[in-house]
């Protein structure tokens, strides 16, 4: 089955004026037009496209990369609005339309927001809405604590930032977790903290194997994980060069710096400080 909205990967069935038409299994058949024809290739090979719907409502492939693709939540930008809704830039030349009935505030062009892609099952196109809650739900919750999830930052409220955990839940992470500059609309990893009795999800931006440190050695090891493995500071590094990095008074990193050695998670050396492997 070609899928709308996702990346096939398709048999090159023949070779057209206008492009490849490509196959699946089940006797398929979606174009690649021209300009997305491969310099190399060979028929009955496969190839990895994404499928859609192109301006005459015809299923299309592309080797274009969409900045979203179905059931997916990303913050893209607002190319045109008209009669019909906003129309967003996501990767590919025709545009991704949100509907006017889809759009929780009035969408302005050049302003970016957070949509949800789906099927519309009226018109079989793809579409977006900015009403993301329709799309979510804590009513069940199939994670355990600490397990790896995928996040998308959405809103920042007086607790901490809102995110979207496994593209089908709403979390949240607390200001005092979030050790990094984060926006809205970040894509990044995160971890199950706690699992609430109403299933309301608190995340932790931290790695699994820093859940037990105390709030120093969690920022510290944070940083230098951000810093590539390695800082060019220490126990005898000045106040001030500690607090711009950290934030944090010199005493507060040798307690952190103290946590980290003792767990095993960093090296101490004359330069400065680098992570050891897990």
């Amino acid at each position: 089955m070609i899928e709308l909205g996702r990346k096939n990967n398709l048999e090159i069935l023949r070779d057209t004026s206008v492009g490849l038409f490509l196959g699946d299994e089940e006797g398929n058949d979606v174009l690649l037009p021209n300009k997305y024809v491969p310099t190399n290739y060979e028929i009955g090979e496969k190839i990895t496209v994404f499928c859609y719907l192109d301006y005459d409502e015809r299923p299309v492939a592309t080797t274009l990369e969409p900045d979203i693709m179905l059931g997916e939540f990303r913050l893209l930008q607002v190319a045109e609005v008209n009669e019909f809704g906003a129309f967003m830039q996501w990767g590919l030349e025709k545009h991704l339309l949100v509907p006017f009935r889809e759009q929780r505030v009035k969408m302005k062009e050049g302003q970016w927001y957070v949509v949800h892609c789906y099927l519309d099952e009226r018109s079989g196109r793809l579409v977006a809405s900015n009403k993301l809650d329709k799309f979510l739900s804590n009513d069940t919750i199939d994670l355990k604590e600490w397990e790896r999830v995928n996040l998308v930052v959405t809103r920042q409220t007086d607790l901490g930032w809102e995110v979207i955990v496994n593209e089908r839940h709403k979390g949240l992470v607390y200001f005092n977790e979030v050790f990094k500059p984060i926006n809205i609309g970040d894509v990044i990893p995160g971890c199950i903290k706690t699992i609430r009795k109403d299933n309301k999800l608190d995340i932790s931006l931290q790695p699994l194997g820093t859940k037990v440190l105390e709030p120093a050695a969690k920022k510290i090891y944070e940083v230098l994980v951000e810093s590539g493995g390695f800082l060019g500071l220490h126990d005898k590094s000045s106040p001030e060069e500690i607090r711009d990095v950290f934030q944090m008074s010199k005493k507060t990193f040798k307690k952190g710096l103290g946590t980290l050695y003792k767990d095993r998670k960093i090296k101490i050396e004359s330069d400065g400080i680098s992570l050891l492997d897990d």
